[in-house]
């Protein structure tokens, strides 16, 4: 994942909403989000170069996603996938604070990277850089190639989006939602990051949506838990050039 925002109890009818934008190589072969055959209590999609996930849920209640740092740097070749971390939470029992706390003596093998859990009770953030966590207070949060929060020009920008949309009354816009996941406006020079892929790249890099030669945004993800315990899970999947792929829909009552 690429884009991450959580509002957490910042809804009348959700205790979680997830909207997420995964970025990736096109030629990174993955599939659509369903139950998987092995680990059938995980739906999520699967990255079929080492087999993990980037977001997921799990039949008893568990969200987990993940989004990697950008900085060219210090990019180890030899790391493990972190595609496995998302899948870890998923098929565990213990809570997201337990899970966080053993993640900080083993996250040091893999290149940085940023983990958000929900147990079904609480929601922390878990950051490699530095072995941060914190639980994620209610309200909006949004984590992209960085630390937590930290105010890129397309985690303000959709973290302001998201809000207005949540404070409009009735039911939820989930279409408007994915229309704000598909913003493909780029920031101005002087509001771009500096993260070691030069300014041409940081500028293909900074919209919401990501349409570059070679990568982009692969799907969109909208995750919605009520407060009945009723989830909605809807991916949206892109082709090279944006075009609309695949829509995988899930609906389960957590136990």
């Amino acid at each position: 994942m690429c884009l991450l925002l959580t509002a957490l109890d910042a809804h009348p009818d959700y205790k979680l909403i997830v909207a997420a934008n995964r970025d990736e190589y096109y030629a990174r072969p993955a599939t659509p989000a369903h139950w998987w055959h092995d680990q059938p209590q995980i739906f999520a999609g699967r990255d079929l170069q080492h087999g993990g996930t980037w977001l997921g849920v799990s039949r008893s209640g568990r969200f987990a996603a993940l989004t990697n740092f950008r900085d060219p740097r210090t990019f180890k070749a030899d790391a493990p996938s972190r595609g496995s971390l998302p899948r870890d939470f998923l098929i565990a029992e213990h809570s997201a604070d337990a899970h966080a706390e053993a993640l900080t003596q083993r996250s040091s093998i893999y290149n940085d990277f940023n983990l958000v859990l929900w147990d079904g009770v609480q929601a922390r953030v878990f950051a490699s850089r530095g072995a941060y966590s914190a639980e994620i207070s209610p309200g909006l949060s949004a984590v992209s190639n960085h630390l937590p929060n930290t105010p890129w020009p397309k985690v303000v920008r959709s973290k302001a989006s998201l809000a207005d949309l949540l404070a409009q009354p009735g039911a939820l816009q989930r279409d408007a939602i994915f229309a704000l996941l598909r913003d493909r406006s780029p920031a101005r020079d002087d509001e771009l990051p500096e993260t070691g892929v030069g300014l041409t790249l940081e500028r293909e890099l900074s919209p919401i949506f990501i349409a570059h030669d070679g990568y982009g945004t692969r799907c969109s993800t909208l995750v919605t838990v009520d407060r009945n315990g009723h989830v909605e899970f809807e991916e949206r999947g892109y082709a090279p050039g944006a075009a609309l792929q695949h829509v995988s829909r899930q609906h389960l009552n957590l136990r």
